[in-house]
Order: structure tokens, then sequence, then C-alpha cells
């Protein structure tokens, strides 16, 4: 079979290489169906930033069932987002379903080969079933909504309340949709970049422009002088940070859901006013596949196409040959992209065909 195999830092090759190994006594070899790009592949390729090379990357994937074990609940044809994270089941977090927090896991794309390759095998516990009606360009979306939904989750969220999303890109569209979808009367987002700020606007989102004055001020003019209730830093930007802090109404809840690209220095009349405004300030990473069945998983397949839309966010969907100049494109921004989601099954370059399945520009 083939891969896109990170070779070293900036070399990308379109190869051959062998079968994948079966993973576990209930394993399952699939057909990757379409892969999404994430800011991490991205640092991985051109940034040295991967655990070991060679590498296929590759963590948000969809697939096809192909083979299957004894007795599975799948069978061949199946469709199925994948969860990419492999957890030790010896660690005591991993015994409460707490597998992003526990430590000694595996993972695709990251320490071990992903899915950037023609066929892979996964466990079948990983598997969350999708329906034959999903393209499989959107299940491959399935991973990023999980993580954007997994930090939504943690907010407490006030009746009629308000909220800013800072950060525009995939996992901050996801944010703000889920930020509705849980019950937000306002989800207000703000961006540099004016053709990400103009899908937000097609999904009804209010935006503010982050390059055209002061974007607090400007959320503060909008909520009467008091600031929202929740905030959300989405672009890593140390800046964004200081600001999703400062426009945090009083008992406002921040969520750190961007991973920054810097370090920060908080002033400390902001510490201050985070005191006197008793702000909650949230981590977050990765999402829960667990308990079966009531996911975070299965409430992304759930509203996926419905009131989760993920077409407008796919800006490119090439095919795994054309990985290493997608790459070297993204990593120099030679070209515009918001989210890229590379179809490799042949089923999933088929349906590129449908109406509504990309949004963005191609």
């Amino acid at each position: 079979m083939k891969a896109a195999v990170l070779e070293s830092p900036g070399v990308l090759t379109w190869t051959d290489v062998p079968e994948p190994k079966p993973v576990g006594d209930r394993s399952v070899l699939v057909r990757v169906g379409g892969v999404g790009v994430c800011g991490s592949d991205v640092l991985r390729f051109g940034r040295g930033k991967a655990y070991h090379y060679p590498l296929v990357l590759g963590h948000e994937f969809s697939a096809v069932v192909e083979e299957v074990p004894a007795d599975s609940r799948f069978s061949p044809g199946d469709r199925v987002a994948v969860f990419p994270l492999l957890a030790d089941p010896a660690d005591p977090m991993t015994q409460i379903g707490e597998y992003t927090v526990s430590s000694g896991y595996d993972y695709y794309g990251s320490r071990r080969d992903g899915a950037m390759a023609e066929l892979l095998h996964v466990p079948e516990a990983n598997l969350v079933p999708v329906g034959r009606q999903v393209p499989l360009v959107h299940a491959a979306m399935v991973e990023p909504a999980a993580v954007a939904l997994h930090a939504m989750l943690k907010f407490r969220l006030p009746a009629h309340a308000t909220a800013l999303v800072i950060g525009a890109g995939p996992i901050g569209a996801l944010a703000a949709q889920w930020l509705r979808i849980l019950g937000a009367s306002e989800v207000y987002v703000a961006d540099v970049d004016e053709r990400k700020l103009a899908v937000m606007a097609e999904l009804g989102f209010p935006v503010v422009d982050a390059s055209d004055g002061d974007t607090v001020e400007t959320v503060r003019e909008l909520t009467s002088g008091r600031g929202v209730d929740c905030t959300v830093e989405a672009s890593g930007l140390p800046v964004s940070l200081l600001q999703a802090i400062t426009a945090a109404a009083p008992l406002g809840q921040v969520m750190l859901l961007g991973d920054l690209s810097g370090d920060l220095t908080v002033p400390r009349a902001l510490v201050s006013s985070v005191l006197r405004r008793e702000l909650r300030l949230y981590g977050t990473w990765n999402s829960k596949i667990t308990p079966a069945g009531r996911s975070e998983w299965d409430m992304v397949v759930r509203h996926l196409g419905r009131d989760l839309q993920v077409a407008p966010l796919i800006s490119h969907t090439p095919t795994l040959e054309e990985a290493p100049g997608t790459f070297q494109d993204m990593l120099e921004r030679r070209t515009w992209y918001n989210k890229v989601v590379f179809a490799v099954a042949q089923e999933a370059r088929d349906e590129l065909a449908w109406p509504g399945v990309v949004g963005g520009a191609r």
C-alpha cells in the first residue's frame, strides 16, 4: 500500500510502505476515508515537532471497515470515525474512562504511524459508527468537533448567555457552533482573516474584525459595557488570551482552547481583575469516547450535518498523492486555506461531487 511518509522535517514523500499490522486481539482493518490536517501536523512537518522519523501523520480520520474480528459489532462496508488515542489499560485514569489525561498512551499520527495512508489497523473500541449518508470527508471532522465539544461542555452556561470566540479557524468555528447548540443566546466570533469571518457570518454569527480596532472594546460596546459570560481563546496567540480574560464579564468563564505559540506575561492589574471579577479559567485537551454510546463522539455524530455544519469550514480536499505540495503550501502560506481534508478512499473522492459536501474555496 501507499502512504504519505514524513521522512524528516520538511520532507514528505508519497511512497510504498508495508501493510499495517493488527493492534491487539480486537483489531479492525480499515480503508482510510478522509483525513484532516491539524495544526499540529503542520508543526510536525515543518518545525521538527515529530516524536520520531519516519512517521505517517494523521489523527483526524474517517474510514470504511474492511476486516473485523469474530463477533464484531461492525461489518465490512461500515463507515466509522476513529478515536486516535490508544490508552494504557493499566493506567488508573484509563480505568475510569479518562483516557486523555492518562499517561503511557499511544497516538495515531503522533507516537505511531497514522492515517495518511490507504489502510490502517485500529482497535474495535476506538471506532464510532457514522451513517452511510455522511460524506467521508465530513466524518473526518468528528475528531476536531469532539475536541471543541469537550471544551464547551466544561462551561456552565447561565441563562441568556453571551460568548466570544477569538479565532475563526476550524476549532474556533466548531466551538462557536457548539456554544449555540448548547444554549448560548449570542456568540461573537473575532478574527483578522476576512474570509474566515465571512464563513462565520454565513453561519449566522455576529463577527468582529480584530484587524479593525480593539476586540475587547468592540465586544464591550456590543454588550452594553458588561463583557461576555464565556470567552474562548482558539487562536493560540498570547495576546488573544489576554483579550479573552479582559473581555469576560464578572463571574465569567475563560476557556484556553488554543495551544499558545509563545510565552505569555500576564500584567499584575489583569490578575487582580481576575480575582475581583471571580473569573474561572479552564484548560482542555482532546475529547472523551466514554461512556460507549453516550460519549462526546456519539453526540458529534448525532448533530453532524444538522445543526453542526462542517462543510463550510472545508476549503480544500486534495488526494494524498498531493500531500507533499499541500503541506509545503500550508507551511509557507502560499495559498489561503481553512480546513484541509484529504479525500483518500475512492468513495470519498466520488462524494465530492455531492451538493454541499465542501463549502469553502477549493
